[in-house]
């Protein structure tokens, strides 16, 4: 039981982070449309953010 509720988490904040991504993703695309490189920036800062808290998610030395 216990295996599986972090089963569930896990996925849960995977989709979290697959929702950021695009949320960054897009923002940047409107941002660039609209020609506001500082909000371009700042998208592109918060998508490679996403990308850095994910590191740790997929290691394989986790102690899940």
């Amino acid at each position: 039981m216990v295996k599986k509720q972090k089963n569930i988490n896990r996925i849960c904040q995977l989709w979290g982070w697959v929702l950021f991504i695009a949320s960054a993703i897009f923002y940047g695309i409107a941002s660039f449309r609209s020609r506001d490189m500082i909000s371009f920036i700042g998208s592109m800062f918060f998508l490679v953010a996403c990308f850095v808290f994910l590191i740790p998610f997929f290691s394989k030395d986790r102690e899940d």
